[in-house]
This record gives C-alpha cells, sequence and structure tokens, in this order.
C-alpha cells in the first residue's frame, strides 16, 4: 500500500495559539487529500519530527514528505532539520522521508504574502 504523508514541520513557541495557523493549514491539506497530514515542532511543542514520523508509520505511511513551515531557510531549516531528518531514516530505513525546502522559498507563497499586504492597504 502506498500511504504519502505530510508533517508539517514548524519552530514551536510557549504560547500554544501561535500554533493555531499551524493547525488550521494541517486541516486544510486534510480536507484535500486522503493520506496522514500532521504537525511537528524543532522546541517548546509536541511533538517532535521523531515522533510525527513514528506515528505516520505506524499509522500505514511509506512515504513521508516534510514541509518547513518556516519562511526562509535559516539556521534551523539547513542545519537542525536535515539532522533530525537523518535520525528518522535511520529508525525508519523502510520509509522514504524527504524534506521540502522552507514555504517562504517558494514564489506561489509569496505571491500570496504580496496579495496578502496590497489587501491590507485597502486597494
Amino acid at each position: 500500500m502506498n500511504t504519502h504523508g505530510i508533517i508539517l514541520f514548524g519552530h514551536g513557541a510557549r504560547d500554544p495559539r501561535w500554533a493555531e495557523p499551524f493547525e488550521r493549514l494541517a486541516a486544510k491539506l486534510r480536507a484535500l487529500r486522503g493520506d496522514p497530514v500532521s504537525l511537528a515542532f524543532l522546541e517548546l511543542m509536541t511533538p517532535d519530527l521523531p515522533t510525527a514520523v513514528a506515528t505516520q508509520v505506524a499509522d500505514g505511511c511509506d512515504t513521508i514528505t516534510v514541509v518547513p513551515v518556516f519562511f526562509g531557510q535559516g539556521g534551523h531549516v539547513r542545519r537542525d532539520l536535515p539532522e533530525v531528518v537523518t535520525q528518522c531514516r535511520a529508525a525508519h530505513p523502510g520509509v522514504a522521508i524527504q524534506c521540502a525546502t522552507a514555504v517562504g522559498e517558494d514564489d506561489a507563497v509569496l505571491d500570496a504574502v504580496a496579495a496578502y499586504c496590497v489587501r491590507q492597504t485597502g486597494a
């Protein structure tokens, strides 16, 4: 069975309200697809990425795409995330785990943010 999960990976914060937009994004993705969509965080919130990966593997995922929900490719995405993904691959050798670029690196995302900024001016 081919089941392709998505894990939205964010930084994490002390205030649980910080995660609300990520939860809404996950809900939108769940409405668009049948395969699992979950959240994971680098720090301060749960689950962490290894836990989210293990849960998706237990749910039958044989492919997982980690999507860093960061605006840019800073140190956490360039350094910390690859280390954790490597650990996850070692823990689940039969699962293909791939990592997308940060969402803010995509031109369509930047176009959407630009349109949002224009809407805020009332134009």
